[in-house]
């Protein structure tokens, strides 16, 4: 839908400027006139091409679309209107994008387009899940505590995600110095060792072959290698693109060692956390669970998800499906089956949920405890490695010379 830029006033006289959408120029103004406004200019805004090229470099940050959530629902909260509040947080926003979006919503929600209806346009930025709970509040007539509980999933995504990076900064940075040193050792140290060992009439050691071919492949056909780690990496996005790659790379990151637990803890404290907000919002529990399914991050987790689903859509209610799928936890089991009974499910999922954040919070705290034998041991393969290539030969040298 095209928008205008207009130019009116109002019913005291006061000049009044904004955008709005509409089919046409002649709807616009038809809808500005039913407002009670005096039109006096009307101008169409042409897309910018400077906002193209921001989307693709710059796109909205999580903690730009959780300061709008959270400033939406206090200005709903304090009963300001909602074109009212769109115009300010889109005045105070830092992200061009989502000032762009911002101000396009409030053209679209002026001209009679439904708040949900005008998010839904922008699903990089705002996705079902987000527009669907937003549609409830709409119409349960609680759009300001439905806002209050995506502000709080979207801080609680980012606290978890600032828990990870801080957890893994450690052993990233430890492995990532680990490869330069290697890297550096066969580029710069191994070889001067090269015309000294082949001086004399031997057979070196493997270690120190393996080590010079991979001097000779880096140093000689370095282009090859590099295209040969990029062909590798488009071949594996590729791959992890199609259903099957996926799934088996899914299935994959929750086998990884310390990481895998901490990843399905995280996914099912998610599914929980949301499912107890959905069910709490008004929206019946096949649409949460589908809902709940599209946004776990995980094929395999998702998969068990619809397997519940289908479960539930064949009356068996929601503890059973869990028990079947082996995927949850007997105690969250049993707190899902008393909240059936109960009729307090969502009380009892955001319970299970907080169940597993508290496994999550203590593997995060003791994450870098158990990784430091895994960082030791790859740290002593390397360096017994380059030992063994660079000494064994010198033994072999010693050897001949005494002989």
């Amino acid at each position: 839908m095209p928008t205008y830029k207009y130019r009116v006033r109002d019913k005291h006289g006061r000049a009044v400027s904004g955008i709005m959408g509409g089919a046409t120029e002649k709807e616009a103004v038809e809808s500005l006139k039913k407002m009670g406004y005096t039109p006096i200019s009307m101008k169409e805004q042409k897309p910018s091409r400077n906002i193209l090229n921001i989307e693709l470099f710059n796109p909205v940050k999580a903690e730009d679309k959780v300061l709008f959530t959270r400033q939406m629902y206090t200005l709903l909260k304090a009963g300001v209107p909602m074109l009212t509040g769109l115009e300010a947080v889109g005045e105070q926003t830092d992200s061009k994008v989502l000032k762009d979006k911002i101000l396009k919503i409030k053209a679209d929600v002026e001209s009679g387009t439904s708040f949900s209806d005008s998010l839904a346009k922008y699903p990089k930025i705002f996705p079902a899940l987000y527009v669907s709970m937003v549609k409830s509040g709409e119409a349960s007539g609680k759009l300001d505590e439905i806002m209050k509980s995506l502000a709080e999933m979207g801080e609680y995504d980012m606290d978890i995600s600032s828990k990870i990076k801080s957890a893994t900064r450690y052993p990233m940075l430890a492995l990532g110095t680990l490869v330069v040193a290697f890297f550096v050792i066969v580029l710069f140290v191994i070889p001067r060792f090269t015309s000294f060992f082949s001086s004399f009439n031997m057979e070196l050691p493997l270690p120190t072959r393996i080590l010079f071919g991979l001097y000779r492949i880096i140093h000689g056909y370095w282009y090859w290698s590099l295209l040969g780690i990029i062909g590798i990496c488009v071949g594996f996005v590729k791959f992890i693109n199609t259903s099957f790659g996926r799934e088996r790379w899914d299935m994959f990151k929750l086998k990884i060692p310390v990481f895998g637990p901490v990843i399905f803890k995280l996914a099912m404290s998610r599914f929980a956390k949301t499912t107890s907000i959905l069910i709490s919002s008004g929206i019946d529990m096949l649409k949460t669970l589908e809902l709940t399914a599209d946004t776990a991050g995980n094929t395999i987790i998702a998969r068990a998800i619809r397997d519940i689903k289908d479960g539930v859509n064949q009356g068996q209610g929601l503890a059973a499906p869990m028990r079947v799928s082996k995927f949850f936890a007997p105690i969250v089991i049993q707190m899902v089956s008393i909240g059936e009974e109960s009729g307090k499910l969502d009380e009892l999922l955001l319970s299970a949920s907080e169940h597993y954040d508290q496994q999550v919070d203590y593997t995060m705290k003791n994450l870098t405890t158990m990784i430091e034998p895994l960082l030791i041991f790859v740290l002593g393969f390397m360096v017994l490695f380059v030992a063994l290539g660079v000494f064994l030969p010198m033994w072999n040298i010693v050897q001949i010379v005494n002989q």
